[in-house]
C-alpha cells in the first residue's frame, strides 16, 4: 500500500516535467529518503532464490540498464527491492550522449522512446560509484555492470572498449553484461552479425577467464541483444554463445520499430522504443531463442513487463530471470513486488 500511495503522490509531479528531467529528479530524490532512513517504508518482494549462471538472485525481479547509468543510485534503487540491479551502459571514456531532448513518453502507448546514447561519467568514475555504494561495501545483493562501446570508437575496434570496460569493472560485479543492441550508437548493432559477433565473444571470453585466474572468482557474462532480429540471426546469435560458452542473454533491448504507436505524439522520434509496444517482440525472441539453447544457457527476459501476469508471459516464454524499466516509471515501485509475488510459484518452461 505503502508503494502505491507513494507513486501515486509522485507522478503527476514526475509526469509534468520533460521525461528527462523529471529523471534528474527522482533519482536524487530516492536517494534522499535513503539517507534520510525513509527507504523502510517501502514494501519489499518476500525472499524467492533463484540460481541463474551460477548467481544467487534473492528474487526473479531484477532492474534493467539505463536508469542508472553512472551507478551513482545503486543505494536507493536497492530500497525498493529488486532482485538484482543492472547499472550502465558505461563506456571507457566520459561522453555527453546525444544532444537533447532525447527522451520521449507516449503515455496512450504506455511507451517511452530515447536516444540518449550511452552518456555517462566514464568507466573510472563508474567504478568509484560502485566502491562507494553500501550496496556493493556490505555485499548486499546482485549487482550487473553494463558495458558498451564510445560512439567515437569505429566499430573495428569495438572490442578494444568492450575488453578495457570488461578488465575495470570485473572485480566489482556479480555479472557483467555486453550492450551490443542499442539503437542510439552508431553502428552498435552491427556488432549482432555473425563475424563481429565471433571475434567479440571470442575476445571476451578469452578475457573472462584470464581475469577469473587473476582474481580468483569467475563472474559471469551475459550478452544483451535487439528485438530487432529475425529467425536466422537469433540462429546465429544461439549459436555463438554456445560455441563460446557465453554465461547468459538478455532479451530485449529496445525497438526501432514503430508499427505499435503510428500516428501518436513523438513516434516518429528517432530511439529506440521501450514499454508495453515491445512485450510481444522480446517475448518472440525469447522464444526462439530457448528453442535453440534449451536448458544449456539462461534467458533474463525484459521489455514491456506492467503487471505480475507480463512477468509471468516472459517467463513462460523462456526466461529464467526478468528486469522492468519503462513499467517501473508507468506504474512505480508496486510493480516490483507484484511481478515477484505472482512469480514465487513459478519456474522456468
Amino acid at each position: 500500500m505503502a508503494n502505491n500511495l507513494l507513486y501515486s503522490l509522485a507522478r503527476p509531479l514526475l509526469f509534468a516535467m520533460e521525461p528527462e528531467a523529471a529523471h534528474h529528479f527522482a533519482l536524487p530524490a530516492l536517494r534522499g529518503l535513503c539517507h534520510l532512513g525513509l527507504g523502510g517504508l517501502i514494501s519489499k518482494p518476500a525472499a524467492d532464490v533463484r540460481t541463474v549462471m551460477g548467481v544467487h538472485f534473492p528474487n526473479p525481479v531484477g532492474l534493467a540498464a539505463g536508469l542508472d547509468k553512472d551507478g551513482a543510485y545503486i543505494d536507493g534503487l536497492a530500497a525498493l527491492g529488486f532482485g538484482s540491479i543492472e547499472i550502465g551502459t558505461v563506456t571507457p571514456r566520459a561522453q555527453p550522449g546525444n544532444p537533447q531532448p532525447r527522451m520521449f513518453r507516449l503515455p496512450k502507448a504506455e511507451a517511452i522512446i530515447n536516444r540518449m546514447g550511452f552518456n555517462n561519467g566514464g568507466v573510472d568514475a563508474f567504478v568509484n560509484n560502485v566502491q562507494s555504494s553500501r550496496f556493493y561495501q556490505e555485499k548486499q545483493g546482485v549487482l550487473g555492470l553494463n558495458i558498451g562501446k564510445n560512439a567515437d570508437t569505429p566499430i573495428e575496434r569495438a572490442a578494444e572498449d568492450y575488453l578495457h570496460c570488461l578488465q575495470k569493472v570485473y572485480p566489482y560485479a556479480s555479472y557483467v553484461t555486453v550492450n551490443i543492441s542499442s539503437p542510439n550508437t552508431k553502428n552498435l548493432r552491427q556488432l549482432q552479425g555473425a563475424g563481429e559477433l565471433d571475434s567479440l565473444l571470442s575476445q571476451l571470453k578469452d578475457a573472462q577467464q584470464r581475469l577469473a585466474d587473476q582474481h580468483k572468482r569467475y563472474v559471469p557474462v551475459a550478452l544483451k541483444i535487439a528485438p530487432d532480429i529475425d529467425a536466422e540471426q537469433i540462429k546465429t546469435i544461439a549459436d555463438a554463445l554456445l560455441r563460446h560458452k557465453m554465461d547468459g542473454v538478455i532479451a530485449t533491448n529496445t525497438t526501432i520499430t514503430r508499427d505499435a504507436v503510428q500516428g501518436l505524439p513523438h513516434a516518429e522520434e528517432a530511439g529506440g522504443l521501450s514499454g508495453k509496444p515491445v512485450f510481444e517482440l522480446s517475448n518472440r525472441v525469447i522464444r526462439a531463442l530457448k528453442a535453440e539453447l534449451g536448458e544449456e544457457l539462461p534467458i533474463i527476459g525484459v521489455g514491456g513487463i506492467f503487471s505480475g501476469e507480463d512477468a509471468v508471459t516472459k517467463i513462460q516464454a523462456g526466461a529464467s530471470l526478468v528486469q522492468l524499466y519503462s513499467g517501473l516509471i508507468y506504474q512505480g515501485p508496486a510493480l516490483i513486488r507484484e511481478c515477484a509475488a505472482v512469480l514465487h510459484n513459478v519456474r522456468s518452461y
